[in-house]
């Protein structure tokens, strides 16, 4: 729902819809975090079948938003402008001193403790792994630095984080987006990104579960689409490329980060890497398969010369904004 304004019925049918107490702290819940039915239900200390029926009242009246995670239905608070700016203008009068709302959100605090206790019984089972492949290179810091300076400090509208693994760029860039979206095909990794997004007390971004080669996010509506540390590992990094190049709107810009071309052969048999990095070319050939232009590419050398060089390419959509009045409204008003 695109539109400024609701037209009568629509606004009554969505104040209906939010004027009852369950449902209303139901709303008060999302706009925490993405949560389950099993979550809501667990919090609520209600059945199963009347929290379905008031996330259905309230899915259609556009208030909250669900995606499909494997067998798990998330949701969370609409992200659409009117609908969801109403929710929250209602969740900002209530006092979040009622002993209803603090018990809930004590319950909360319950349910994000046992996925922050999951997401380090994972993290702890494969962190041998990671340190192994991250004392490889510089460390994350300066990756990290490099990233911001090449991203700028401009607000934007909308980020795509592809493979977003722990959900670390989410976190990094959240000072500029206004919607973020991480996908990961990996469910362990997402409880983490989760974690950490919790932790950090993000509530702009989300996580979703989907496969790089089929993004479940709509086309041309993402300014910043960043792809870290994951074309090495896929058999066919060109499609993936362009997979995440149309979630690109006109004038938006990709980030992948990845390794330079290396001959640690050890990196396939025990860490999965299909592809031993990538050369600035073979970059640039598949961008511009894709209808990106490459604007800019940054190496991080390491000291150790037998280590690995991470290395930054920046592309942009040189589709024209004006094409697209509407597009230009929104990313002028983003900016």
């Amino acid at each position: 729902m695109d539109k400024r304004d609701l037209n009568l019925d629509l606004m009554v049918d969505t104040l209906k819809a939010a004027a009852e107490p369950s449902r209303l702290r139901i709303l008060a819940l999302l706009s925490r975090g993405d949560l389950t039915v099993s979550d809501l239900t667990s919090i609520l200390g209600q059945s199963q079948p009347r929290v379905s029926r008031h996330l259905k009242l309230l899915f259609e009246a556009n208030l909250i938003n669900r995606y499909q995670e494997g067998s798990w239905a998330y949701f969370r608070l609409a992200e659409s402008l009117v609908v969801g700016d109403i929710a929250r203008i209602l969740l900002d009068r209530l006092d979040v001193s009622d002993p209803l709302l603090e018990r809930d959100i004590e319950r909360l605090g319950s349910v994000k403790l046992q996925r922050r206790e999951r997401a380090a019984a994972y993290f702890s089972a494969n962190a041998t792994s990671w340190d192994a492949i991250r004392s490889l290179h510089v460390p994350d810091g300066a990756v990290e630095a490099a990233l911001t300076k090449i991203i700028g400090r401009t607000p934007f509208q909308a980020m795509l984080d592809v493979g977003t693994g722990t959900g670390r760029l989410l976190e990094l860039f959240a000072p500029l987006y206004v919607r973020g979206v991480g996908i990961d095909i990996n469910r362990d990794m997402l409880t983490i990104a989760r974690s950490n997004l919790d932790r950090s007390g993000i509530t702009n971004a989300q996580v979703r579960q989907g496969d790089v080669y089929s993004l479940p996010v709509d086309r041309e509506s993402f300014d910043l689409v960043t792809i870290h540390q994951v074309l090495h590992f896929l058999d066919n990094p060109a499609e993936a490329i362009r997979e995440a190049a149309r979630a690109l709107r006109a004038g938006g810009r990709m980030l992948i980060v990845d390794f330079a071309p290396h001959d640690l052969e050890f990196l396939r048999d025990s860490h999965a890497h299909i592809r031993l990095g990538f050369n600035d070319n073979q970059m640039r050939d598949w961008l511009t398969e894709a209808g990106l232009a490459l604007e800019n590419s940054i190496e991080l050398e390491p000291k150790d010369k037998d280590k690995l060089t991470v290395k930054l390419w920046l592309a942009r959509d040189p589709r024209l904004l004006i094409a697209d009045p509407a597009l230009t409204s929104r990313v002028t008003e983003s900016v």
